[in-house]
């Protein structure tokens, strides 16, 4: 079945079928299944939302299915985790690499759509966590307790995702006062005509980000700073 763009009974025989030994197989898999989905789409946060939840569901009902008795189901829903946050990174990335070029064209934070679109990167992680934790709950059963250590150990840990939305939304305050000061200011016009195509740029952003496909999105970035408690 194909739902959100994402081939769910893949990754459903896939988590059945795994063995402890394959978590790192896991979680490239999770992470190039959901940003694939990801790339297929105009990158709105409505969107981001029924990716994770289709992954999750996905992941959820092929644990539950695993025959396999050595199998630590916690550590098979912890990867399935990390790949979702390699993937939500790539596209805080994308939203970065974008927010960028219109900021560098002089739109400012007061603008409307532009603030309304950092404050979507700003709240990324909680997004991220409510998405998963509802979409987990609709398994119930056995694999509630092992979703709920999960969650509340990445709570604890802090997502890549997270951090990088951080990092985002520090530099590009810092690049807006820089333009402030230096007196560059887009029209009202252009401004809004640039904003009006933001979802459709994040998109192609991301579609050329091949090399965090290449990786799975396992490593944060070099600039990514940690979040402040």
């Amino acid at each position: 079945m194909i739902k959100s763009g994402i081939d769910q009974e893949a990754l459903v025989k896939m988590f059945s079928e795994a063995t402890s030994k394959q978590g790192d197989a896991l979680r490239k898999a999770v992470s190039e299944a959901t940003l694939k989905a990801l790339q297929g789409r105009e990158l709105t946060m409505e969107n981001i939302k029924k990716v994770l939840k289709t992954v999750t569901q996905a992941a959820s009902a092929g644990a539950a299915q695993n025959p396999a008795g050595g199998v630590d189901i916690e550590a098979m829903l912890s990867k399935a985790f990390a790949g979702m946050d390699g993937a939500l990174l790539q596209a805080v990335e994308a939203n970065h690499k974008a927010l960028q070029q219109f900021v560098n064209q002089g739109t400012g934070l007061q603008e409307e759509q532009l603030k309304s679109a950092l404050a979507n990167v700003e709240k990324m992680e909680e997004m991220f966590f409510a998405t998963v934790t509802k979409a987990a709950q609709s398994s119930g059963g056995a694999l509630q307790g092992p979703w709920d250590q999960v969650l509340a150990s990445m709570k604890i840990k802090g997502t890549e995702t997270g951090a990088q939305a951080a990092t985002t939304v520090e530099a590009l305050m810092a690049q807006t006062q820089t333009a402030l000061r230096d007196g560059r200011a887009a029209s009202v016009r252009n401004a809004k005509a640039m904003m009006d195509s933001y979802a459709s740029l994040v998109s192609g952003v991301l579609i050329g980000m091949s090399e965090g496909l290449q990786s799975g999105g396992a490593a944060a970035p070099a600039d990514a700073k940690p979040r402040k408690k």
